[in-house]
């Protein structure tokens, strides 16, 4: 038999593990808004800091990109949601039509070591065979040393 004092524990251990989303929510949410009014005071205050914010993305997707390539699974759909997913931790909404995204998914692609049918490939379904994409994605991977 459970005493009194065993359910009164158990309903505090369950009353806490419902609260804790809510409790998280509230920190990311107050840290967030944190950051947006420090990084819209810097960005106000110096305006070198948006190429700052520009190159962390990059370097970012960069990375991402070269990890995803190096990994055996291949699925477009999880690497377009890690790239929205990056975008949106940086800020940035229209991540997909920024020419930024894809120079970066060319220099990951070029520090994965892709080439030939491989970078080929990657590039017209990394750019959905859009042109200028794919023109974004080679300038990215020509500038990677």
């Amino acid at each position: 038999m459970h005493s009194h004092s065993d359910s009164l524990s158990y309903s505090r251990f369950n009353h806490v593990i419902l609260m804790l989303p809510l409790i998280i929510a509230g920190c990311s949410f107050s840290d967030s808004s944190g950051s947006i009014s420090d990084s819209t005071s810097s960005i106000i205050s110096s305006p070198s800091s948006i190429s700052d914010k520009d190159k962390k993305y990059e370097n970012e997707v960069s990375d991402y990109t070269m990890a995803y390539v190096k990994s055996s699974d291949v699925d477009y759909n999880s690497f377009l949601k890690g790239l929205s997913d990056i975008a949106a931790k940086r800020g940035i909404v229209n991540w997909d039509q920024e020419p930024k995204t894809y120079v970066a998914i060319g220099k990951g692609l070029k520090r994965a070591g892709s080439q030939g049918i491989a970078y080929e490939t990657y590039k017209m379904n990394f750019a959905h065979s859009d042109e200028k994409k794919m023109q974004n994605i080679q300038k990215g991977y020509e500038s990677e040393k």
